[in-house]
C-alpha cells in the first residue's frame, strides 16, 4: 500500500499532471489510499496499547481497566473486521457509486410488494451505512406495491457493497392478498450496475436506441408533472430499456438514462466474457427458476439464506431492516476464495 501511495505521489509531481484529464482520478486515489494507510497505523498502535493494558492486567485485578479493555477490544475487533472488508474490495468499480434497480417478477400484488420490501431494506442499509442516494426512477402499481425502481448511490465503495446483491430475490409467505391465507412464492430481480467515470468509453450509436419522452409521475413538484420531462431509452440489440423521470429537465433526465443504459451495456459486456470463460472451462449452471441467489422465508419458519455462500440468519426481520453487513461479507470472502473476481 505504501508504494502504490508512492507511485500516486510521484504521477503528482509531472510538470503537466494538474492540467491533465488523469488529475482528478490520481488524487481522489492518493486521498483514499492515505484514508487506508492511516486507518492500519491506528489500527497497530492500538494493538500495542491493548497489548500493554493485558500486561497490567496479568500483575493486577483492576475492575475498571478491564472494562476499558473489553470495551476497545470490541471496537477493535470491529474496525479489523471494516478493514478486512475494505481489502475485498479490489475489483475494477469497487470504489465508485452504483446504480440500483428492482424489478418485480411476475405474480401480480405479491411481487409488487415484494419489489417494495426490497427496495425499502436497501434504503434502510443505505442510510445506516450514510450513503448518499437519490430515486431516479420509481413505478408505483395502481393496486399496490411498485413494478420497478432506480436508485443513483453516491459514495466510496458503493458499488463493492452493494454488487453481492445482483440476482434474484425470492420470498416464501402467507400471502396478505390471499382470502384464503395460502403461501405463495414471489420473486424480485436486483440489478447492481457500476456508475461509469466519464473516461470510461461505451459507444451508443444513435441508430442503436429509441428515445421516448412522457409525462413524469415521480418526485420533483409542479414542473415535473405538467411536462414531457421523462425519458425512457430502448436499445434495440441488447433488449435493454432504462429511464430516468425525476430530473428537473428533459435534457438532465436524458443524460443521466444514458449513463444506467452505459452501465448496463458494461456490465452485460462482463458477462458475456465470464460465461465465454465458464463454456471454455466447461462449467455448466442450469437456467431454472432456482436461479435465486438469496430466499426469504417467512412461513412455515423464518429464514434468509443465501445461496452462493450458505450463510444464513432466522432473523429475518432484522434483514428486512437493513441489516446485510454479514449477507455482504459473506459474499466477499465467497467471491474471492471462488476466484469470481
Amino acid at each position: 500500500m505504501e508504494g502504490n501511495k508512492n507511485e500516486l505521489e510521484s504521477k503528482t509531481l509531472a510538470p503537466d499532471f494538474w492540467g491533465s484529464d488523469e488529475a482528478k482520478k490520481v488524487t481522489k486515489d492518493l486521498a483514499r489510499c492515505q484514508d487506508r494507510l492511516d486507518s492500519w497505523r491506528k489500527i497497530v498502535s492500538e494493538f500495542q496499547e491493548l497489548e500493554t493494558i493485558v500486561e497490567i492486567l496479568h500483575e493486577e485485578d483492576d475492575t475498571d481497566l478491564q472494562r476499558e479493555f473489553d470495551q476497545r477490544a470490541l471496537a477493535f475487533k470491529r474496525e479489523i473486521e471494516h478493514l478486512q472488508l475494505i481489502e475485498l474490495l479490489s475489483e475494477d468499480f469497487d470504489q465508485g457509486n452504483a446504480i440500483v434497480t428492482v424489478h418485480a417478477g411476475s405474480g401480480g400484488l405479491d411481487s409488487q410488494d415484494w419489489a417494495e420490501m426490497l427496495y425499502r431494506m436497501y434504503v434502510r442499509w443505505l442510510e445506516q451505512n450514510k450513503f448518499r442516494f437519490k430515486i431516479l426512477d420509481l413505478l408505483r402499481d395502481a393496486e399496490g406495491g411498485i413494478s420497478s425502481v432506480t436508485l443513483f448511490v453516491e459514495g466510496d465503495y458503493a458499488y463493492g457493497y452493494l454488487k453481492s446483491e445482483k440476482g434474484v430475490h425470492r420470498l416464501v409467505r402467507i400471502s396478505p392478498f390471499d382470502s384464503a391465507g395460502r403461501r405463495h412464492t414471489s420473486f424480485a430481480s436486483v440489478d447492481i450496475t457500476p456508475d461509469l467515470p466519464e473516461n470510461e468509453d461505451i459507444e451508443i450509436r444513435p441508430e442503436d436506441i429509441r428515445i421516448d419522452t412522457y409525462r413524469s409521475s415521480g418526485a420533483g413538484g409542479q414542473h415535473v408533472n405538467m411536462t414531457d420531462s421523462a425519458v425512457r431509452i430502448t436499445h434495440y440489440s441488447s433488449g435493454i430499456v432504462v429511464s430516468c423521470q425525476n430530473e428537473r429537465s428533459q435534457h438532465m433526465n436524458k443524460m443521466v438514462a444514458m449513463q444506467i443504459l452505459k452501465s448496463r451495456l458494461y456490465e452485460r459486456a462482463l458477462q458475456e466474457r465470464r460465461d465465454e470463460m465458464d463454456a471454455i472451462q466447461g462449467e455448466k449452471k442450469e437456467i431454472s427458476w432456482g436461479n435465486q441467489i438469496r430466499s426469504y422465508v417467512l412461513h412455515p419458519y423464518t429464514l434468509v439464506k443465501d445461496h452462493r455462500t450458505g450463510y444464513e440468519t432466522g432473523n429475518i426481520q432484522a434483514v428486512l431492516d437493513g441489516d446485510l453487513d454479514d449477507f455482504i461479507m459473506a459474499y466477499l470472502r465467497w467471491n474471492k476464495l471462488s476466484g469470481n473476481n
